[in-house]
């Protein structure tokens, strides 16, 4: 089993929009109202959506295959960070999802080396993320990876403000 990283095309914005929401939903819906996560999904995972955030030059989504098929997608933004990530040039790693038929197959290990590879490329000196405080696989993972809790800032998933920790990594 081979996972390739590619580099997404705005012609894959469909494809992005189906993975970010049935992820998300596999990993967040049980421990949320169907009506929190159907206004989250919503707004976040429309085609509308996802293709906006394709087209922009502050985005950067690399998409996981296994033999040709989908199996997840991490995207990276540039722009400010929170005042907690001490960093002169940070980048976030907004998303970083695997279907859960590859959870444990390596794909996060996959795109979370292609993403610390980008980000040095592009010259950021740190790597930041938002993770919900209840997502104890993601926090263990993330720490594996080197990343440590510098504050927490609030996610909104529909009437629900949520506790995300900020978790930063040094590049250099």
């Amino acid at each position: 089993m081979k996972i390739s990283i590619r580099q997404a095309a705005f012609s894959d914005a469909e494809l992005l929009a189906t993975i970010g929401a049935q992820a998300f939903a596999d990993t967040f819906a049980s421990d949320n109202t169907p009506e929190n996560m159907a206004i989250y999904l919503a707004e976040a995972f429309s085609l509308e959506q996802i293709s906006g955030e394709v087209a922009a030059a502050a985005n950067l989504f690399l998409i996981a295959e296994i033999d040709g098929q989908p199996a997840g997608y991490a995207k990276l933004v540039t722009g400010a960070a929170p005042e907690m990530v001490k960093a002169k040039n940070a980048v976030e790693l907004e998303r970083i999802y695997a279907l859960k038929t590859w959870i444990g197959q390596g794909v996060g290990a996959a795109l979370m080396q292609s993403c610390l590879e980008e980000a040095r490329g592009k010259g950021h000196d740190a790597i930041w993320l938002g993770v919900w405080e209840r997502n104890t696989r993601a926090i263990a993972f993330y720490e594996k990876w080197g990343f440590a809790k510098a504050g927490t800032k609030v996610f909104q998933l529909g009437d629900d403000p949520q506790t995300d920790f900020v978790m930063v990594r040094s590049l250099v």
